[in-house]
């Protein structure tokens, strides 16, 4: 199990992904822990190095006795990845774990690159809120408070669903360690960043959920948004827990802001994607053909279609290819149907991806078109034998 201690602290952390990708540390809410991020990481992977953890008082995480600070749980996350060799990184949290944000981003300047700031607040509301919170905890354990937390967390729809992550997220929830539940209530707290928030000097989102009641955007997402310098915000219809209850959204949003929207032209960024996708033999022979009558055409395809559609970071790859075949099929486009197919065979896809998809075909296009495809598919297939 991957435990490092660090400022005097057993801390669990995850570091994921390809080592020289630029890093992103999560930091979760209080109360959950380091599997709260799972919606994002197979898409987060594709582009960083992911540092996840538990923070002190939960999950596998140390939940020493005694009341915590803000500053403290900032601590433990700079001694983490100090301990690791982590020198610059982008940060992003949810609630507790965007106060902890705030915190390193204006005490340890020059580490953090980039700061998003989910559904949490500079000022975690009235003191009397969190006091009621912390003595229900002491008298009934995490139990007393469950139900009332699970409604802050999330929509009235997915806790009548059946979504696996609301299930999941609830029992962590009532196998938090109550005396960390504790430690960290009180540093929520006593947290106050109001009179710093302009300090603040790296690029900065502000995701905040329209029907989050914990930290709703007027007086917390706003007030972050407005006093932090060209910070920018995104809004979700969500509650509390916006990465799970948008996941996809939350995810298009935080890569948008940390890789910067995709543009159009660059032929070098076309060319990168384009033999990722076809293969260097393809690529080759259509540079090889190229003249003064298709040349324009060939760049033209390159900048948008390879640059632009096929760099764009939320959709990976595999879905792209499906997306297309289904596409190439249903219109009949059967040479770029079979370039596409030999390709995705040769990476991301198999033999069920391609079945699966021309079932589709079948009931939504016609019969025809997905006979055609079968064909052509088992053509391609024999091919490469």
């Amino acid at each position: 199990m991957p435990f490092l201690t660090a400022n005097k602290l057993r801390q669990f952390y995850r570091l994921e992904g390809v080592s020289g990708r630029p890093l992103l540390v999560l930091s979760h809410s209080i109360s959950t822990d380091h599997s709260l991020w799972d919606p994002q990481m197979p898409d987060l992977l594709r582009h960083f190095q992911v540092l996840r953890y538990d923070t002190r008082g939960h999950g596998a995480t140390d939940a020493p006795s005694g009341e915590f600070s803000v500053e403290q749980l900032g601590r433990d996350a700079v001694a983490l990845v100090n301990a690791l060799g982590i020198d610059k990184f982008a940060w992003c949290g949810l609630s507790m774990g965007g106060a902890v944000g705030q915190w390193i981003v204006l005490n340890f300047p020059g580490r953090i690159t980039q700061l998003i700031l989910a559904n949490t607040s500079p000022r975690f509301g009235d003191s009397s809120v969190w006091n009621s919170r912390i003595q229900s905890v002491r008298e009934g354990g995490m139990a007393a408070i469950v139900e009332v937390v699970m409604r802050r967390f999330f929509s009235e729809k997915n806790r009548a669903g059946h979504n696996p992550y609301v299930a999941s997220t609830r029992a962590v929830f009532l196998g938090t360690d109550p005396t960390g539940y504790l430690g960290c209530c009180v540093a929520l707290r006593d947290f106050d960043s109001r009179q710093s928030l302009q300090k603040i000097n790296v690029p900065c989102l502000v995701i905040s959920g329209d029907t989050d009641p914990s930290t709703p955007w007027t007086g917390n997402g706003e007030l972050l948004a407005r006093q932090i310098p060209n910070a920018k915000a995104v809004h979700l219809p969500t509650a509390h827990l916006s990465n799970i209850e948008q996941p996809r959204s939350f995810t298009a949003a935080v890569l948008e802001f940390l890789l910067g929207p995709t543009e159009a032209g660059s032929m070098e960024a076309g060319f990168v994607s384009r033999r990722r996708v076809l293969g260097d033999a393809h690529v080759d022979r259509a540079a090889a053909n190229a003249n003064d009558f298709n040349r324009d055409f060939q760049n033209l395809i390159t900048r948008y279609a390879w640059a632009e559609l096929w760099s764009r970071p939320l959709l990976d790859d595999r879905i792209r290819r499906l997306l297309v075949l289904a596409l190439m099929a249903a219109l009949g486009r059967w040479e770029e149907f079979r370039m596409h197919l030999a390709a995705g065979l040769q990476h991301e896809l198999e033999l069920c991806d391609v079945k699966e998809i021309l079932l589709l075909v079948g009931i939504y296009a016609g019969l025809p078109a997905a006979n055609t495809a079968f064909h052509i598919a088992q053509e391609v297939i024999a091919s490469k034998a």
